[in-house]
């Protein structure tokens, strides 16, 4: 037979072609009305994840996607992915963004009676355990005392002092109360931190012959401490439930109550609990790692709480956690999850566990979920020399081996145009993207906002070279204290809680605070506004950054202790550095900043040399205040060549915080930036996310007679002034406490010869309680020259008794 030329060539360029056309992707369809008989194609689709694996798994193509249609799909069990399912590229989808829903849970049918009591019950099938539920897709409260408030946070619910005391009408743990209560096994109680520095959690066990309730828990804060005796709630005991949407299950009658919302048809609802803990997890290793999955368009829902799970310390941050979470990484490389909504799970949204790399989350939509929005944790193993809690480091013993001792961590990693939104509504030691024992980890156009403690928290130095750009922060910190909408650690091999331990150290190597870290942290173009603590706070140890270009609408910028941080060309409005118990010669810049008040030091002679210098550099920055705050503190080297004029803000109001072409700023060095690149990017959650209020531009009158923008008091040759709020930080106490400060305080001088030390925080005095300067003027005009004083006091964080036997000078304004 013979073929013309053109066929010829035709016929060739298919046979060279077939290598490759064999290859071609594999589509595969799923339909909740689907068959896991069919073959899986659109017209006879399949049913099920894990039939959709099956078949992935036993083609011989390169490439796969699995196109889930619209509805809801229950799993029966955790997907998990193994290094079997790698592929050159593999996606499951939904064919339509937000349409399908990959649920942990399972819908009840039931049929509900209304009792006399108001409430409704239903009788619920063998086998169920029901720990969240849902109606009509809304989590719905467990019955708890006190009753829930919308909105309600740690600010706005009675004043600071009231709340320090145990108010026994309000007090769910109060003998009268549980006294009410018949079987409380099985119950939670929930309590914050007594300096709000997170929370714990216990399960009720059962009741003692006395009343007293047996617990086990409280052990999810690395930095652990009694009850709060106000900020504290129980929740599943039949006897508290009295309010709308809340509900109780007696699991050995095996009936659920439940108390609808105003003109709910309960009969009409449809009824969903929670069955797992993990709705997809990817199980790989070092070696054979789970490779180029992707997740794309699916809402994921009801996965489990896992609070009583958090067990597990980091280092030595404040925080434990609990690795798991609706979406778990546990050695993984190259996969995504992309356009997810991550809708109410109980626990963790996505947890990235040990060694995975190059894994990016973008476009998805993060909100109201009980823990971490997401977490990337690495392998205390791959830290040399660790330690955990507040312990204290053995220098004479320490590995001095720079960077990690394996590669078990996450690394080179992004998270990237999401909006996250209402994390931590169980777990309030937790943030939208939290970091520990990772390396290189993007974080970038995201939406973050109306969380309870810090909106990007990195939890240690180990291992750098994170990146935080272009994003949108505020409405933090709105249930917890001392702490910022970017918050970090860095308690890492060098660092101590008394810095004058860590210095000798450093002098003999200067390489010493950066051993744990491959690279510098960069802090770049967000937007930030925390109203309850800093806008960015680097906490202990905190080394190694660079934050430029950043607008920081109201806390300002802390800089605690640490080595080698270089904030320029940032603007601080309102606000201005709040350097804290520096370390000598620590190479510390400040410079072409546009700042708003003095420096607002805490603690600040520790550590310092002899001359009183600061830093390596403060200096050229524009003051938009009084010629007084810039002047303020050149004793210590600071802002010689500083000036102090208006910043010349486009528009303030509107939240343009670009300068002029004629602004004094720039005569200093700074560079204007970009105002309209803040937060996500994607346009259908640009629609919907918040931005933060913009303050009115304040002139303060920083003078003479202030510190940190409060006037002080002489008290012989020192001042006293009062700290507020996040101010307690620098002396170790939760930001509810009060006191007085003393500055000023030198070797030799007639306060020093009392026995008092610059930096000293007077709370009581023969047992009156000082809350204000005005309190020891009070107590000074009717006790100074009697007998003895005994003074409480806090000093380098520690509480100290301190008796003088001698006359106590006058307080003068």
């Amino acid at each position: 037979m013979k073929y013309s030329a053109s066929l010829r060539w035709v016929i060739g360029i298919s046979i060279a072609l077939l290598p490759y056309l064999s290859s071609f992707s594999q589509t595969i369809y799923v339909s909740v009305k689907g068959n896991d008989q069919h073959p899986g194609t659109k017209i006879r689709p399949i049913a099920s994840f894990s039939k959709a694996q099956e078949l992935v798994r036993k083609s011989g193509e390169a490439t796969a996607k699995v196109i889930f249609l619209e509805g809801t799909y229950y799993l029966p069990e955790t997907v998990r992915f193994t290094d079997k399912d790698s592929k050159s590229s593999v996606v499951y989808m939904a064919e339509k963004e937000g349409t399908v829903v990959i649920s942990g849970g399972k819908q009840l049918q039931l049929k509900w009676t209304k009792s006399s009591k108001g409430w409704y019950t239903a009788s619920i099938p063998s086998g169920n355990t029901i720990d969240q539920l849902y109606i009509n897709g809304v989590r719905q409260r467990m019955a708890r005392f006190p009753n829930a408030v919308e909105g309600k946070n740690v600010f706005d619910t009675w004043d600071l002092s009231h709340s320090m005391k145990s108010d026994s009408a309000r007090d769910p743990l109060n003998p009268k109360r549980i006294a009410n209560w018949k079987n409380p096994a099985g119950g939670y109680v929930h309590a914050m931190h007594t300096a709000l520095w997170g929370d714990m959690h216990w399960l009720i066990t059962g009741k003692k012959s006395n009343g007293e309730l047996m617990e086990e828990g409280g052990w999810q804060n690395n930095r652990p401490s009694p009850k709060h005796p106000g900020y504290r709630m129980v929740e599943n005991i039949f006897e508290e439930l009295d309010a709308p949407g809340e509900w109780f299950y007696n699991a050995s009658e095996e009936k659920l109550y439940y108390i609808p919302m105003d003109g709910m048809d309960i009969n009409k609802a449809k009824v969903e609990i929670v069955r797992l803990k993990h709705l997809i997890e990817f199980n790989g290793s070092t070696a054979s790692p789970v490779s180029n999955i992707e997740l794309k368009g699916f809402v994921f829902k009801h996965a489990a709480r896992t609070f009583m799970e958090n067990k597990e310390p980091l280092l030595r941050s404040d925080w434990t956690v609990y690795r798991g979470g609706a979406v778990v990484f546990n050695g993984a490389v190259g996969c995504k999850i992309t356009d997810c909504e991550f809708d109410q799970v109980g626990g963790n949204a996505i947890f990235i566990s040990k060694y995975n790399r190059n894994l990016t989350v973008s476009g998805c939509y993060i909100h109201h979920v009980g823990a971490n929005g997401i977490a990337f944790v690495g392998d205390p193993d791959a830290v040399r020399s660790p330690l955990f809690r507040y312990a204290k480091q053995d220098f004479n013993n320490i590995d001095r081996t720079p960077g990690p001792k394996t590669d078990n961590y996450p690394s080179d990693c992004r998270v990237d145009n999401c909006l996250i939104t209402m994390t931590g509504r169980d777990e309030k030691q937790t943030s939208t993207v939290h970091i520990s024992m990772s390396h290189k980890i993007t974080v970038s156009h995201c939406s973050i906002y109306d969380v309870p403690r810090a909106g990007i928290n990195i939890n240690e130095g180990t291992f750098g070279g994170h990146i935080i750009e272009n994003n949108d922060v505020f409405n933090t910190v709105l249930e917890t204290g001392d702490h910022g909408s970017f918050n970090s650690w860095g308690r890492d091999r060098y660092w101590t809680p008394e810095i004058n331990e860590s210095v000798p150290e450093v002098r003999k190597d200067k390489q010493f605070p950066f051993l744990d870290m491959l690279g510098p942290n960069i802090i770049r173009n967000n937007r930030m506004r925390c109203d309850h603590g800093w806008d960015i706070d680097l906490d202990d140890g905190s080394s190694w950054y660079r934050i430029y270009n950043n607008l920081l609408l109201n806390g300002g910028l802390k800089m605690r202790e640490g080595f080698d941080r270089i904030a320029t060309n940032n603007i601080i409005i309102n606000n201005g550095l709040h350097p804290h118990v520096w370390y000598p010669n620590s190479g510390d810049v400040f410079a072409h900043n546009i700042v708003f008040r003095a420096y607002s030091p805490a603690l600040m002679n520790k550590g310092i040399p002899a001359d009183g210098k600061w830093g390596k550099l403060l200096d050229s920055n524009l003051y938009v205040a009084a010629v007084g705050a810039m002047k303020k503190y050149i004793a210590n080297g600071c802002d010689s060549n500083s000036i102090a004029g208006e910043a010349g803000f486009i528009n303030a109001a509107l939240g343009d915080y670009g300068v002029t072409r004629t602004s004094k700023a720039r005569s200093l060095g700074f560079i204007p930036f970009a105002m309209n690149d803040f937060g996500v990017q994607k346009p259908t959650l640009k629609a919907i996310a918040k931005t933060p209020v913009f303050p009115q531009v304040n002139v303060l009158a920083d003078t003479d007679k202030m510190i940190n923008g409060r006037k002080y008091a002489v008290w012989g040759d020192s001042k006293l002034w009062t700290p507020r709020g996040e101010e307690f930080s620098a002396f170790g106490i939760d930001f509810s406490s009060t006191g007085i400060a003393l500055d000023g305080v030198v070797e030799n001088s007639a306060v020093f010869l009392l026995g008092f030390r610059n930096g000293d925080l007077i709370q009581s005095v023969n047992n009156v309680v000082i809350k204000t300067i005005a309190d020891f003027k009070g107590y000074l005009s009717n006790n100074k020259n009697t007998g003895e004083h005994h003074f409480d006091i806090i000093r380098n964080q520690k509480q100290i008794k301190l008796l003088v036997n001698k006359t106590l000078p006058n307080v003068l304004d």
